[in-house]
């Protein structure tokens, strides 16, 4: 064995004895309030990553969409043909809010989408929701901040896991949250190049 093999293994040795010791005190579980925010892309696809692990491991969940409406994405699709019985799939914005341009219409679609998440947190045949683009709703108001994150800290069933994204997400959000990831922007084709959002990628 040469002596860079010989060190590598030792620090590896190292490593796993340091892990080891560290993961002894991590025996705890419990639902978690997840948030994926930032400018950068991601966060729903983060968000259907771990809707994915969720139907491998039979654990019943569900989605509930805001803002995109009845964007054709494949995410949508996927679910709905393919596992409907596992995921349960809600659609409550009608489009984005540059699209629609009625503010009262927003409000009451996503006022309709946090009457479903709340039902669907609350069902205790469901382990794990995911609130997509949940935080452009709270961004613009459509929703009451402090309602949604009194809800989720008082409320939540102990072992339901919920999962909010969306850009911008409110101090008050990311306080509450047990883990909070922010995707951050380095480069992006629609910016970059004019180069438009493409099935497979982005939806």
């Amino acid at each position: 064995m040469d002596d860079i093999t010989e060190r590598h293994n030792a620090k590896m040795k190292k490593i796993k004895a340091a892990r080891d010791k560290m993961m002894e005190t991590k025996t705890g579980e419990k639902g978690l309030i997840i948030v994926h925010t930032g400018p950068g892309k991601g966060k729903s696809s983060s968000g259907f990553g771990m809707i994915m692990r969720c139907i491998a491991h039979g654990m019943p969940c569900a989605v509930v969409q805001f803002i995109k409406g009845n964007w054709d994405t494949g995410e949508k699709t996927f679910l709905r043909e393919k596992f409907a019985d596992e995921c349960r799939f809600f659609v409550s914005g009608e489009g984005f809010t540059w699209e629609t341009q009625d503010r009262e219409r927003d409000i009451a679609a996503a006022e309709n989408g946090w009457r479903i998440a709340k039902e669907q947190i609350l069902d205790p045949e469901i382990q794990f929701v995911l609130l997509d683009e949940i935080n452009i709703a709270l961004r613009y108001d459509y929703l009451d901040i402090h309602e949604v994150v009194d809800f989720l800290m008082t409320e939540k069933p102990e072992m339901t896991h919920v999962v909010l994204t969306g850009r911008n997400a409110k101090p008050e959000l990311i306080e509450a949250a047990d883990l909070v990831t922010e995707m951050t922007l380095v480069k992006h084709p629609f910016k970059d190049l004019g180069v438009k959002a493409q099935k497979g990628v982005e939806f």
